[in-house]
Formats: structure tokens, C-alpha cells, sequence
């Protein structure tokens, strides 16, 4: 008949030998579970260990749900398993329970419930034991072997999650390095959602990025749909309620949940069955979209796969900004490219602009260095910005450098930058013009100003590629392209010695001779309609237009200023003319080739009051330029007001413009 055992009905209370025995099935038990590899082996050999001493011929562990599962077992099993209502009260009542043999010659069961431990079993579990020369006496065995079993199942779960975890920790390490590595949204999406699959055993994984200003979720990648992409509202279906709420949210069968959105199944023609969706949030906590993985390919999603999967989508987060933030970088560098050269556009007509042209179309896929040489004023930055924008460079920096503007002092630490520390006022390390140009173009203007000292230095860095910081060792390595300009006669400086011949070569590579502003006078006006519209823009006023005759005055003028000063003589014109026309008298302030200074005529008069003469006419031509208005006339001077009134008086002038 069945009998019933408690775990305090046990008792010691045996002969030694038994005793000594069940105590070494107990010790091979804790032994077993320091030794063996995995959870599954564990419970393979402890069975077949339990079965040995009750000398049995089958063990298992049994759950019930609801109906009798075997999770493990060793032995012959038997022809029917323990009916599922013995199972059940098993559980009930907490005790081990001995079923003897239904027929003659049959097996005797015993059912033993395993205790729960911290880190063991999550669902009730049951020690089954089948055999022919089972008996009830055994009970008390079976349940301190049970104890023994459970303990030690514990032990060797334990290992194995450690195991899970520090792999599943080096897999999320590998999945972040591996997303670091992508800079476009759409590449890191997809990279994150094959990842995401593989890891969590899903079938599908798609990231939704939240736009919370027009209340969309833009899921990539839609697998399924043609574009790869499907847009819907922020507060529909489960994702909706994941970004609204900022809660996971797992379901099993989706069937059963009103949440789940049936459209998107309906449009692709798959069929979803659980879905498990967390939120994604950015480094200052804010939410940026949801992370949602689709079909378990082994089951059920659980609560493990919920911490999986938040702690993967911190890292697709941050991945997922960080790309964001790199487009938008991008997205600006080529807006400013193309604004710069926009701006770095060849403005003429003239046969010499059309060689230049060509000659730069040639020179810009190139990295050769070049000489850019001509008159102050002629454009030479413009031509190095030509060169550089239409090349493979456009996107990195280009970066001018006034060779002339630099001591000898300054020279070193401007161009190769300083270690903190490196003189007195090196108060933190600062990268010089070669590493901030590095990838791009450095412009060397009025190169023919360099002491030979810099020449030097500058032609050691040419040569070897690298450059070392003052007060610094380590060799950086940069990838630049040097163009240098100059309004000099390097040829002469280089007779002279004032000029190393070694640098000139190399940096005279492939020379560029600029033509004067007064070479093209066809290109006069061009230009000047050129820059009349971008200043007229700064100063929103309709573009302004340039009658006959200030176009023969334009035309006649020698311009020793060249292109700069027909430049920022079209500034003062597009901010000063009051009418929509350009007059001869509006450009008054630009003298005629045949026309010059009274004071500079009479040399008679010494050269101080030369120049006190020819600031007095300068200033009336000011003021009558902007018919009396002496704030405009300041500024148009270059003066505060307060600065021209006291010039005046030092010069007896009244403010009509006449003298006192």
C-alpha cells in the first residue's frame, strides 16, 4: 500500500553500515557537483548516482506542467510514468511518496519533492525513483538523497548562470565594440538588429527611433516591408505604449493581447506569437525609441531575456546616439564644403581665369604641393581654396597660416604645436597648424617671410611627414598638403640666400602665376557685380545696380589693390548708396588713373603737412560722400565719431568739412 514521508520524519536511526553508506552517495553527490561542466551532466550523473543506491532502475526529475515532463533522467524508463495526480499531491503536501508495484513483478515508485534553494529550480520539481526491489522502507533515504540532490543542483546552477552571465557579459562587450564601428544610423540599425537575433535566439529584431515632435516611430529594419523602413503614430500597439509609459513589456501570446497592432502582420504577411519590447534611453536617461525582438525561436521570451535585452539596448542607445550626432557632424562639414566653395568660386572671363580654371580642375585631384605667386591682392587663398574644396579633401580641414604675422619665437610652437610646460606661457597642450590640418590642406601665405631658421624646420616636416611639439619626443605623424603663396620674387630671395633653395623646390613642385586685377579688365565688372550681391544681402537691400558710367570709371581705374581692394570698395558702395544705382560720384572715394593728390603734386611743401593736407581732403570727401551724416562718415573712415570730431580739430577743420 502507499505510505507518506515528511522531512522530519527522517531519522539517523539505522545500522552503521546503511548509514555509512547513504553518507557516501551524499558526499559523491556534493563531489559531483564541484566536478562536472554543465547543469545537464550534473543531473545525468547525480541520478544515475541516487538510482545506484536505492538500486533502482530508473531516476528523474519530473515537473508538472500541468502535465508530467521529464527534465532529466537515467536509467530504463519506465512503461508508464507516475500519473499526474499523484505528481500534484506530492507537491501539495510537501512529503515523499511510496507507490508500491501495481501488478505482480512490477516497479515500485517513489516520489520525492525537491526543496526550492536560492538560485535553484524556479518551478516545482520532483524526484522520481522506479524499480522492481524499490520498498517504503527507502523513503527516508530517498528524501535525504533528494536534499543532497538539490543542494547540490543549486550549487552547479549557480556555476553554470556565473558561466551564462560572464559570457553573455563578453558577447554584449563584443556586440558595443563592434557597433562602435558604424557612423551611419541606417548600417548600425541593421548591424544591431542581426546582433540582437542572434544573441537572444529570435526571430526578428527591429529598433524604433522616436520623433516626438511629429509623433513617430520610424522602425528599421521593417524586415518584411520593400523599403526596409515603416513609420507608425508613438502611442499605438505595444511599442506605443513601451515609449509612452518607459516600461518592457513581454507577451507571450499575442493573440491574447489587445496592445498588439495586427496591421503590420496584415501588410507583410508574417505571423508574429510573443514579442518582447524595452525601451531605449539616452545617456542623460531621456527616451529615444524602443527595442522590440519578435518570436523566441526556443520558446517563450522570459525575464532573463527582458535584463538581456535592456542591458544590450543601453549600449544600442549610446551606439545610436553617438552615429546621430556623427551624421549631424557630416551633415554640417558638407554644408560648410559646399558653402565654402561656394565662396572659393574663380569669378572672370578672361582668358587667363579660364587657364586658371583648368589648371586647378588638374591640380585639385592631386596632393602635390604648389607655389601659389602673385600680386597682394590677387586671390591667391582664393586658389588654395579652389584646390582644396575640388579635391578628395573637401571634407577635411583646410587651415591658412600668415607666415608673415609669425616671430621667430612663435614660429615653431604655432606651426608644430607645444607640450604643457614647454615655456612660460605653454599652460596646456596644444595641437599646432600640421596636426589641425591633418587629412587636409595647409595654406602657407607669405611664405617669402619665413626666417630661414623656420625654413629649416618647416622643410624637415615636409620631408619626413611628421611633426614633434616644442618641449615634446613623441614623432605624430600627419598627412597634409602644403600650398604656399607669396606676392615675392622667391627666385631672387633664393640668389640672395634669403630664401633655402631645397624648400623652394619642394614646395615649387607645380608654381601657379596669378594675373593683376589690371591684366583682365574684362573681369572688372563681373566681380564687382559679384560682390556688390553678397554685400547687398548683408545689408538687405535689393542688389544694386552699376550705371555706364560707374563702369567706365571701374574699367579705367589701375586697381594697385587688386581684386581686395575693388572687393572693399564694393562693401562701402553696397552699405553706403542710398539709390538702387551706382553712380561716378558714388565711387569718388576711388581716384581716376589720371587723377592725383594736390598735396602728394606739391613737394614743396614737406611731408608733414603733406599729410595733414591729404587727411583733410580724405575726411570732406568722407562727409560730402554721405551728404553731411557724421556717424556714416566715421564709419566709412574707419573712426569712431568721437575720434573723427578730435582728428578734425587737430586738423582746424569745422564739421561742415571746410577749414576754420
Amino acid at each position: 500500500m502507499s505510505r507518506w514521508c515528511r522531512w522530519n520524519d527522517v531519522s539517523w536511526l539505522k545500522n552503521a553500515s546503511s548509514a555509512r553508506e547513504l553518507l557516501q552517495s551524499i558526499r559523491q553527490l556534493a563531489d559531483l557537483s564541484l566536478e562536472v561542466p554543465s547543469l545537464a551532466d550534473f543531473c545525468s550523473r547525480g541520478l544515475a548516482l541516487i538510482m545506484s543506491e536505492l538500486s533502482a532502475q530508473w531516476a528523474s526529475l519530473l515537473t508538472l506542467t500541468p502535465s508530467v515532463n521529464v527534465v532529466a533522467e537515467s536509467g530504463r524508463k519506465p512503461f508508464r510514468l507516475p500519473e499526474a495526480s499523484h505528481l500534484r499531491d506530492v507537491l501539495d503536501r510537501d512529503a515523499a511518496l511510496f507507490l508500491p508495484p501495481t501488478e505482480a513483478g512490477g516497479w515500485a515508485t517513489i516520489l520525492v519533492p525537491l526543496i526550492q534553494q536560492p538560485g535553484g529550480p524556479q518551478e516545482p520539481m520532483l524526484l522520481a525513483i522506479c524499480g522492481r526491489s524499490l520498498t517504503e522502507g527507502q523513503l527516508e533515504d530517498s528524501l535525504s538523497l533528494a536534499q543532497a540532490f538539490t543542494y547540490a543542483l543549486s550549487v552547479v546552477k549557480d556555476r553554470e548562470q556565473a558561466r551564462i552571465t560572464q559570457s553573455m557579459t563578453e558577447e554584449l562587450l563584443r556586440i558595443s565594440l563592434k557597433l562602435s564601428e558604424y557612423t551611419d544610423t541606417e548600417s548600425l540599425l541593421n548591424q544591431l538588429a542581426r546582433e540582437a537575433t542572434q544573441l537572444m535566439k529570435a526571430d526578428r529584431a527591429s529598433i524604433f527611433v522616436w520623433d516626438p515632435k511629429r509623433h513617430e516611430l520610424d522602425a528599421s529594419p521593417a524586415l518584411g516591408v520593400d523599403s526596409g523602413k515603416l513609420k507608425l503614430p508613438d502611442d499605438k500597439g505595444i511599442v506605443g505604449e513601451v515609449i509612452q509609459t518607459g516600461q518592457s513589456i513581454l507577451v507571450d501570446d499575442v493573440t491574447t493581447d489587445k496592445r498588439f497592432d495586427r496591421s503590420v502582420d496584415l501588410k507583410t504577411g508574417y505571423r508574429t506569437r510573443n514579442i518582447l519590447c524595452v525601451p531605449l534611453r539616452n545617456q542623460s536617461g531621456k527616451i529615444i525609441g524602443a527595442f522590440e525582438l519578435i518570436n523566441k525561436l526556443d520558446g517563450a521570451f522570459t525575464a532573463a531575456d527582458d535584463m538581456l535585452l535592456q542591458r544590450l539596448g543601453t549600449y544600442a542607445s549610446y551606439a545610436l546616439e553617438r552615429a546621430q550626432q556623427f551624421e549631424s557632424l557630416n551633415k554640417n562639414v558638407r554644408r560648410l564644403t559646399r558653402q565654402m566653395s561656394g565662396q572659393a568660386q574663380l569669378i572672370g572671363q578672361s582668358p587667363a581665369i579660364e587657364s586658371l580654371r583648368a589648371t586647378i580642375e588638374r591640380l585639385a585631384t592631386t596632393d602635390l604641393p604648389v607655389l601659389v605667386l602673385g600680386e597682394s591682392g590677387t586671390g591667391k587663398e582664393v586658389v588654395s581654396q579652389s584646390l582644396h574644396y575640388q579635391g578628395g579633401r573637401a571634407e577635411k580641414p583646410f587651415v591658412a597660416v600668415n607666415c608673415a604675422a609669425l616671430s621667430e619665437t612663435l614660429l615653431e610652437s604655432e606651426l608644430f604645436g607645444h607640450e604643457k610646460g614647454a615655456f612660460t606661457d605653454a599652460h596646456e597642450a596644444r595641437a599646432g597648424k600640421f596636426e589641425q590640418a591633418d587629412g587636409g590642406t595647409l595654406f602657407l601665405d607669405e611664405i617669402g617671410d619665413m626666417s630661414l631658421s623656420g625654413q629649416a624646420k618647416l622643410l624637415r616636416v615636409l620631408e619626413q611627414k611628421v611633426v614633434t611639439r616644442v618641449g615634446g619626443s613623441k614623432s605624430i605623424p600627419v598627412d597634409v598638403r602644403v600650398i604656399a603663396a607669396t606676392n615675392a620674387d622667391l627666385v631672387h630671395a633664393v640668389t640672395d640666400k634669403r630664401f633655402r633653395q631645397d624648400l623652394y623646390y619642394r614646395l615649387s613642385v607645380v608654381t601657379i602665376s596669378l594675373p593683376a586685377l589690371r591684366d583682365r579688365p574684362e573681369d572688372v565688372i563681373l566681380l564687382a557685380e559679384h560682390f556688390l550681391q553678397i554685400f547687398c544681402a548683408q545689408a538687405r537691400k535689393a542688389p544694386l545696380k552699376l550705371t555706364a558710367s560707374a563702369r567706365k570709371k571701374m574699367q579705367a581705374h589701375h586697381w594697385p589693390g587688386n581684386i581686395r581692394e575693388l572687393r572693399n570698395l564694393m562693401e562701402r558702395v553696397a552699405f553706403l548708396t542710398p539709390s538702387p544705382e551706382v553712380t561716378e560720384d558714388d565711387l569718388a572715394f576711388m581716384l581716376s588713373p589720371e587723377t592725383t593728390s594736390s598735396a602728394a603734386a606739391n613737394l614743396e611743401i614737406g611731408l608733414m603737412p603733406a599729410t595733414e593736407e591729404f587727411q583733410r581732403d580724405f575726411i570732406r570727401k568722407a562727409i560730402k560722400r554721405v551728404q553731411g551724416n557724421m556717424s556714416e562718415a566715421a564709419r566709412l573712415i574707419g573712426l569712431h565719431r568721437s575720434n573723427l570730431y578730435r582728428k578734425m580739430r587737430q586738423l582746424e577743420m569745422h564739421e561742415a568739412g571746410g577749414e576754420e
